[in-house]
């Protein structure tokens, strides 16, 4: 048995609670041993990992690539590639492409270009209507034996709460992961900032955090109603979390997600009508952004997802109101995610579990552990480094990043997917 050998590095392992420096080896892609090699090991290749983090590779809940329908914004080669050069190994893509993710067809024609670019393992979410539009369920079944890993209905409101019923019966009756991103369709209209007092004196349009609350407590209804498994996507408010906790409490089968810019960025970045900080579920108060934080740390939120949107160039170019939302977020999830870790005082494996094996487990993935027999999908950190983000590094197609100039304190030296480098590279290194 031939393989690589990393050796001296400290093994952070949230799915096992493991931290501990250990050398890891590798064998056909998979992590054959931690600490002594397995009988007969030989290793081809050995990696000196003294003084970095061997992690998981990051999970994503949530990304949009552009591709099938976009892709002057990104293709999945593009955005696999940039996911897997910011330390995120696997992700599960948004329905809302052209054509919706609601046939077998779209499935097996992402499934083929991910595995054709040879990046970061993309997972495709389905429709939960047919053409996203609320009527008709789509094939859940037919899609989940496709490949895909959850259904949702994406940023699109179901305003028949018939069909919102069924979908959560259906979705229920073939253990299909069913993601809702909760918006009252009616109070949010033509919102493009958080309704508040930042809003209001720049003279911007707002969203209600009712627009979230209202939705949410209608899905809970339901939810108690059929006892479906249901994860509310990209909460953005200290009300939904509220909510969301609440439910717990009641013994609801929920769990929730948070972007990563909603636990760093605010209303107040919207200062200077700052295009890059157009996103939607909008930027919320400190307050919201404090109870978010809140509510990972005491895992009420299970998961961080990226909320990845690349968009070209002139699409922040117009007025704020005018511009189109979204946040390029595959370059800056890992060092984000660390500052926060950081800023709220968590250990390493705290900070990493939303972002690894608690996604994965939601989906059902074998992906976000350092365990024994798992893919070697895995990153190498350097914990104490500082540099500066700049938009001209980036490696998606889509610049539009909120953090331009940010200072972080730690950068990824290395990404391994299946045991090698992505796509050939010699290193995945933000700069």
């Amino acid at each position: 048995m031939s393989g690589l050998t990393i050796s001296g590095g400290r093994l952070l392992d949230p799915a096992s609670d493991c931290d501990q420096i250990a050398d890891l080896h590798i064998a056909d892609g998979r992590i054959a041993a931690i600490g002594a090699p397995p009988a007969g090991f030989v290793a081809d290749e050995q990696i000196a990992a003294d003084g970095l983090w061997l992690t998981p590779g990051l999970v994503d809940l949530w990304a949009r690539l552009g591709e099938p329908g976009h892709e002057q914004r990104g293709t999945i080669a593009s955005e696999s590639r940039a996911a897997a050069l910011g330390g995120i190994t696997t992700l599960a893509c948004a329905p809302d492409t052209d054509p919706v993710i609601d046939e077998t067809a779209t499935v097996e024609l992402i499934r083929h270009r991910a595995a054709q670019a040879g990046y970061a393992r993309v997972h495709p979410i389905g429709a939960l209507t047919r053409g996203l539009e609320g009527r008709q369920l789509a094939e859940m079944a037919t899609l989940r034996e496709a490949g895909c890993v959850a259904v949702s209905n994406a940023d699109v409101p179901i305003g028949d709460t018939r069909v919102m019923r069924r979908a959560m019966e259906y979705a229920a009756s073939f253990a299909i992961p069913l993601l809702v991103h909760p918006q009252d369709a009616f109070l949010a209209e033509g919102g493009c900032a958080h309704e508040g007092p930042v809003s209001t004196r720049l003279g911007l349009p707002g969203v209600p955090v009712a627009a979230e609350a209202v939705a949410m407590a209608q899905r809970l209804e339901l939810v108690a109603q059929s006892g479906a498994r249901v994860h509310f996507s990209r909460l953005s408010s200290a009300r939904a979390v509220d909510l969301l906790r609440q439910a717990q409490r009641d013994g609801l089968p929920v769990s929730g997600d948070v972007a990563i810019h909603n636990l760093h960025f605010t209303e107040a970045d919207l200062a200077g009508y700052d295009a890059m900080c157009h996103v939607l579920p909008p930027l919320r108060s400190a307050a919201d952004r404090d109870a978010l934080r809140e509510a990972v740390a005491d895992g009420v939120l299970l998961a961080i997802c990226s909320n990845h949107a690349p968009l070209e160039s002139d699409a922040k170019l117009a007025p704020f109101a005018q511009t189109e939302p979204g946040i390029s977020a595959f370059d800056t999830m890992l060092p984000l995610l660390l500052q926060l870790g950081e800023e709220m005082g968590w250990s390493p494996l705290q900070t990493l579990r939303p972002a690894t094996c608690a996604p994965a487990r939601l989906l059902g993935l074998d992906a976000g552990t350092l365990a024994v027999g798992g893919a070697a999908d895995l990153l190498l950190i350097e914990p104490d480094v500082e540099w500066h983000f700049y938009r001209a590094a980036m490696h998606s197609d889509g610049r539009n990043s909120p953090c331009e100039g940010r200072r972080f304190g730690a950068r990824l030296r290395d990404t391994l997917i299946a045991g090698r480098r992505p796509g050939g590279e010699s290193a995945a290194r933000l700069r």
